[in-house]
């Protein structure tokens, strides 16, 4: 649910709605807008006193969020995103951000080489894994904290920003402590402790889309993240698994005007 408030609502009154919200036993958090702030009732269980809450001064309208999904919906928030990267990309804008590199970090000439190329074609994220979940568990798995290593080196010489996966929740803080967003791949997109603790780390999460997840089980997933109190989150279009045994992966083009 949506409490909308007056285009002249004083702070004050916002924060008595706050109040007023967890008061009755749900989460808030307050959605300023371009020209209005929206504040945002987490938990809806359906038994919210609506006639309470459109009575407290300010406030214009209860809106019900129709989607099983809340944060990541147009209802709750109209605006577009941005993230903005210590490195001055902004994502999320009019402008195509370049994200490139290798699958998985292997050596430090690799990574060097590999950054300084994609900088002189325009690139301004540079991606490569540390820690690769692999179909076979006899596979190269990364060389986890010296890749990590490599690619904050690589950010040093560049200038590029870093994106790069963690694959568990007890990973995640030492990808944070290197990276400029964090990666939460197409085989973990519904692994929901990890999204939890990735929601929770204070960095952009870019998720990218199950091999064989739906429009609404990928927002899904992108809600776990945003219901921890991180709205920075990209949703990367990895593409789907199909028939054709020619292709890895088949391009879901129509995800991107959904």
């Amino acid at each position: 649910m949506l409490v909308v408030m007056k285009h002249n609502a004083s702070a004050e009154a916002i924060e008595a709605v706050v109040d007023a919200i967890q008061d009755m036993g749900y989460g808030a958090r307050p959605i300023p807008g371009g020209q209005r702030t929206a504040v945002g009732l987490i938990g809806n269980d359906g038994r919210v006193d609506t006639a309470r809450l459109e009575g407290m001064e300010g406030v214009l309208e209860c809106i019900a969020v129709t989607q099983p999904y809340k944060q990541v919906s147009r209802e709750w928030r109209e605006e577009d995103t941005l993230i903005r990267l210590d490195n001055g990309t902004v994502i999320g804008g009019s402008e195509v951000v370049l994200m490139a590199g290798p699958c998985a970090v292997e050596s430090e000439d690799q990574i060097m080489t590999s950054a300084r190329l994609l900088r002189a074609a325009g690139a301004t994220v540079l991606r490569g894994g540390a820690f690769k979940p692999r179909t076979s568990p006899y596979s190269f798995q990364g060389l986890g904290e010296e890749g990590l290593r490599l690619l904050a080196q690589a950010r040093e010489a560049t200038g590029l920003a870093i994106v790069t996966e963690a694959v568990d929740p007890a990973g995640v803080d030492l990808v944070a402590e290197y990276a400029d967003i964090i990666q939460i791949g197409a085989r973990n997109m519904q692994n929901y402790p990890l999204l939890r603790r990735a929601g929770q780390s204070g960095k952009p999460v870019l998720l990218k889309r199950g091999m064989s997840a739906t429009i609404t089980e990928f927002l899904l997933a992108a809600e776990y993240l945003l219901a921890e109190g991180n709205d920075e989150v990209i949703l990367c279009e990895r593409g789907v698994r199909s028939f054709d045994t020619h292709t890895r992966n088949l391009l879901d083009l129509t995800a991107i005007p959904v």
